[in-house]
This record gives C-alpha cells, sequence and structure tokens, in this order.
C-alpha cells in the first residue's frame, strides 16, 4: 500500500478477462472511491479506468498451439515481467483474470516469492472438465477463487481446491438483451418461424458439423418449408461458413457481429447448436435447443469426469444440463450426430408440444439458479470477495 492508497494488481490476458477486470474495477471504485492505484496487465477498458498497464496485453492474447509456440519466449518473458512488476508494486491484493495458462504461471510464481501477498482468481479453469488436479494445486497459490458457474464451488471443495465463491456469468446479467421485446418472437403456431444454427465458434467444430448441421436443415425445410434459417456466424470464420453452406440445397440467412446475433436470439422459435457458452446464452434467451457436437476428447472428458466425481446428477456435456441436473436439453455426441435424428427432435420443439413447453419450463428454471441474491450484480459479488482477501491479509 502507498500511504492510505490501497494499490490493487490486475492481471488478465484476453478481451474476456478485460472485460471482467474493468467491471470489478467500477465495482472496487464504488466501495473504496477513487483512491486507488491499479496495476498489472489489462487490455483498453482496464487502462481506460485507470490500470497502468505493465505491457500490451496483446503480447499474450494468443490463441491456437502454433501461435501459442511461435510466440512463446516473448510469453515467457511476460510471465517472468509480470511476476517481478507485480512484487515491486507491493500490492494489497493480486487478481488473476482467467487466461491460465498465463495468469497462473504468474501467481505461483508471486506466491513463491512474495507469500504474503493474497491472491484472487478470477473464473475457475474448468477442472469439472479437465486435469481435476489442478483444483488441489490451485488451493497452493490462490486464496479464494471466484467462479462463475454454480455447481463449480462445490466441485472444488469435493476436488480439494481452494475456497471458491459463486459469483454470477455475465451473460446472466445481459438476459435483457437475449430476450424478446413484444412482437420480436412471433408465437411458435405462427407460420413464420425461425430456426437458429450455431455450428461453434471454432475451425475444427466447423469442419466436424456444419455439414450434417445443412442436412438437418434439408429435412426440416422439406417438412416446414416457410421456416426462417439463420445462421450466427462469428467475424473470423465467416468466409469458411459461407463457403461450407454454399453447397446446401437450402440457403441459411447469415448474420455477424454481437448486435445482430442478439436480435436472431430475440426472434429465435428453436436451435440446432455446438455444445459450449453458447447453449448457456440460448437457454437464458428461452430458445429451446438441440446440441451436437463431434469431439476428439474434451467432451467425453466431461462426461467421464462427471460419472466420477457427481459434480451433477446428470451425465451430460451441456452446460444447462449440468447447471439444471436433468436432461432438458437433447444432446447427441460423435456418432449419435445424425441429421434424421436431430430433425425429429427439432421439429418437435417447433410446435406446441409438450417436449418444447417441458423445456421451456427448465429453461425457466435455470434462471433462478444462476440468480445472485437481490441487489448484487457479478461485478459487486466479486469485488467483496476481493475486498475481504485485502482485510484478511491485513488483519492476518
Amino acid at each position: 500500500m502507498t500511504g492510505n492508497m490501497p494499490t490493487i494488481c490486475l492481471v488478465a490476458g484476453e478481451e474476456s478477462g478485460d472485460q471482467l477486470g474493468s467491471e470489478l474495477m467500477k465495482a472496487l471504485n464504488a466501495s473504496l472511491g477513487q483512491g486507488v492505484r491499479y496495476c498489472g496487465v489489462g487490455g483498453e477498458r482496464m487502462t481506460a479506468l485507470g490500470l497502468t498497464s505493465f505491457f500490451n496485453m496483446s503480447d499474450v492474447s494468443v490463441m491456437g498451439l502454433s501461435a501459442v509456440l511461435a510466440r512463446l519466449p516473448l510469453i515467457v518473458k511476460r510471465v517472468y515481467q509480470t511476476v517481478d512488476a507485480t512484487i515491486a508494486a507491493k500490492p494489497d491484493v493480486l487478481v488473476i483474470i482467467d487466461s491460465p495458462d498465463f495468469t497462473h504461471n504468474v501467481a505461483k510464481r508471486v506466491r513463491k516469492r512474495a507469500p504474503h501477498i493474497p491472491i484472487v482468481g478470477y473464473v475457475s479453469p474448468s477442472v469439472w472438465a479437465w486435469r481435476p488436479g489442478r483444483a488441489k494445486k490451485m488451493s497452493v497459490y490462490v486464496d479464494e477463487l471466484l467462479a462463475l458457474l454454480p455447481f463449480e464451488p462445490g466441485v472444488h471443495k469435493r476436488l480439494g481446491g481452494p475456497p471458491t465463491h459463486y459469483v454470477g456469468h455475465p451473460l446472466s446479467e445481459n438476459i435483457k438483451e437475449l430476450r424478446p421485446c413484444e412482437g420480436e418472437r412471433l408465437p411458435v403456431s405462427s407460420d413464420k418461424k425461425v430456426l437458429l444454427i450455431l455450428p461453434g465458434s471454432r475451425s475444427s467444430e466447423i469442419d466436424r458439423l456444419l455439414g450434417d448441421f445443412g442436412k438437418t436443415v434439408d429435412l426440416i425445410k422439406r417438412e416446414v418449408p416457410e421456416i426462417e434459417i439463420v445462421l450466427p456466424a462469428v467475424a473470423h470464420l465467416e468466409d469458411k461458413v459461407r463457403e461450407g453452406v454454399s453447397e446446401w440445397q437450402f440457403q441459411p440467412t447469415i448474420v455477424t457481429g454481437l448486435d445482430a446475433k442478439k436480435a436472431a436470439f430475440r426472434r429465435a422459435h428453436a436451435a440446432l447448436a455446438a455444445s459450449g457458452t453458447v447453449s448457456l446464452e440460448l437457454a437464458l434467451a428461452g430458445v429451446p435447443m438441440v446440441v451436437a457436437y463431434k469431439v476428439d476428447w474434451f467432451f467425453r472428458r466431461i462426461k467421464e469426469l462427471n460419472r466420477i466425481f457427481k459434480f451433477s446428477s446428470v451425465d451430460s456435456f451441456v452446460l444447462p444440463n449440468i447447471i439444471l441436473g436433468s436432461k432438458a436439453i437433447p444432446e447427441f455426441l460423435d456418432e449419435e450426430v445424425q441429421p434424421e435424428l436431430l430433425a425429429e427432435h427439432l421439429k418437435g420443439l417447433l410446435t406446441e408440444s409438450p417436449e418444447r413447453q417441458e423445456q421451456l419450463d427448465e429453461l425457466g428454471r435455470l434462471e433462478d439458479e444462476m440468480r445472485l441474491p437481490d441487489g448484487y450484480s457479478q461485478s459487486m459479488a466479486a469485488a467483496e470477495v476481493v475486498l475481504q482477501a485485502m482485510a484478511n491479509s491485513k488483519n492476518g
């Protein structure tokens, strides 16, 4: 601490972390006033709020094995630079935000060299899906962990991880942007139905799923010819998606950009989606769905670990199902991904059927499962834990 001014070090490694970090800074300022010194690693949002970044966050914000290997010497250099600068700043707390390959390497080294600095982890790594042993290892260098999913505190308790607090998911704070205003989503009994196709946000997912999703669309269109097919594509994969769907018998309307995606969600009556965070977006938007995935190892690992550790009462690789502990959303893996099967389940969701109503009832329950106590936002809940960690360190 510099004089009476608290010093808070925040270390993020990518755009999503910069977003979480900036909202956390706003909440901390609301509690501490503007007299806070922020340092660490952040992007445009965090620096705009007063964070002095040790270097440009883009140096470590890379995805994909080849990109990481190409920049590995610089990333290693930035890890050690961040450790040195953090210790020199003498912060009252260090908050590492997501990007575990970068931020956790920083935290381990700070803990070893300056064990008096409390460390808060913001966003739990998916220990429930991959390398569960990480939970116990984290307890050595993370004092408090902030989780985005409501089942994660229980997982860490079972696995011997650090004390973990559910602080809410960013999506749950933007529900209004995903849900339709009056007249945006027509009744499902209308002839003008909208089906969303979401084949994934990674190139490998597009390669594995786009062909089967196209065949599913063909089957749906033959029975529901007036249905509108909308495919929200991430910008960097738009060309790949357009090339892939050019072979479809029935062409979808491709939209890009966050606003267009949210608008499509507000109009949609059902969706066929790759497994991932998008299933949570659809669930909170109240869009019934069928989820499919073809994997190498990741989702098989989720199912295997779920059976072993009983993270939920349902064997699933779909986030809303795991949170709800039910099989509300039909899910199909690998050889189960058959267009005839997908189309049959989707047709049931495109009418006023018991299957549709059952799923809508369960999706309504999801909001309750993810809701924070009244008056709390995600950033406020996160800030409360950070401030308590600071107080515990000072009193200890």
